[in-house]
């Protein structure tokens, strides 16, 4: 991959108070199970390596992140770390910053120009090919294991606007067009919820409504997970009758699915995340080279292996 470097003078930035003050990163919103982690894994590098870090909430407002990266850039700081609220709007935020020769490293969700990007830009997740991929191929089995050839299933969407929510869903139709489904799954119906537990809630309780018999969920996150086993089991159904999936593997999910309500889930290692956008934009402002594209690796997560989980995020 390309390789990003910066003047060899800026070496010894490293070691001084400029760098030490001078990481600004703003987050998508702060009210979110999944991103609370990645910040707090930003939050924990930078404390053990003795790092001050401003981070802030744009709350999922594009106009106010765009506003906090032209703010971090006015104020002088040596890097930025982003987690864009909408990835399709990433173009004028690495604008402003390669203008002013500020690093910079999207965190989590992936920029609309991720083959574009400066050379001392950089992108830090996981690859989003593979966490649907991982999801719906595990929910295959689970439903032949069950005996079952055919099954009708919904599918809960994150924002739309985000690439992640875009990916995983056509990781579920690469699958079933793949051949790799072991049953023939039919799609009811797909919507967003926004990668919100309160949406997914009430969206599956409209569902619900329409007394459209189904065999399962596939939500592109945990937290929609959640939200449609919540209505559920709010209308009686016997968690043991369906199959529901989602992605991040957070320890409210990790705690359903020891109850029996979660029957898959994809470990997304959002403190490495964190901790790997931080390295990179420390290594970018000191002149060292980084990969344009760092990807911390998804891992399913099954009733089998969740024990090997609960301490992970």
């Amino acid at each position: 991959m390309k390789k990003t470097l910066i003047a060899a003078g800026m070496l010894a930035l490293m070691g001084s108070t400029a760098m030490a003050d001078g990481i600004g990163v703003s987050m998508a919103k702060f009210d979110d199970n999944f991103l609370t982690v990645l910040r707090n894994g930003i939050q924990a590098q930078a404390d053990a390596a003795g790092l001050s870090v401003q981070i802030e909430d744009a709350g999922n407002d594009v106009a106010k992140q765009l506003d906090q990266i032209n703010n971090f850039i006015a104020s002088g700081v040596t890097a930025i770390i982003v987690n864009p609220v909408d990835t399709s709007a990433t173009q004028a935020m690495s604008d402003a910053a390669a203008a002013a020769n500020v690093p910079l490293v999207y965190v989590n969700r992936q920029p609309i120009n991720v083959d574009t990007l400066p050379d001392n830009q950089a992108f830090v997740a996981s690859n989003e090919a593979d966490s649907g991929t991982l999801e719906t191929i595990a929910l295959c089995d689970n439903w032949a294991a069950e005996g079952k050839t055919e099954v009708n299933v919904y599918v809960m969407q994150g924002e739309l606007s985000n690439q992640a929510a875009v990916q995983r869903t056509q990781d579920i139709y690469d699958v079933i067009e793949a051949g790799k489904c072991k049953v023939k799954i039919n799609v009811i119906d797909q919507q967003t919820a926004n990668w919100s537990r309160d949406e997914a809630t009430n969206l599956m309780t409209n569902w619900l409504s329409s007394g459209a018999a189904f065999d399962g969920v596939i939500a592109n996150n945990d937290e929609m997970a959640l939200g449609a086993i919540q209505a559920m089991k709010a209308a009686g159904i016997d968690m043991a009758t369906v199959q529901v999936g989602g992605v991040d593997a957070t320890q409210d999910a990790l705690a359903a699915m020891q109850a029996g309500d979660l029957d898959v889930t994809v470990f997304q290692d959002a403190a490495g995340q964190g901790g790997g956008a931080l390295d990179a934009a420390t290594k970018l402002a000191a002149g060292e080279a980084v990969e344009q594209k760092v990807y911390i690796p998804f891992q399913l997560v099954t009733p089998a292996n969740v024990a090997d989980y609960l301490a992970k995020n």
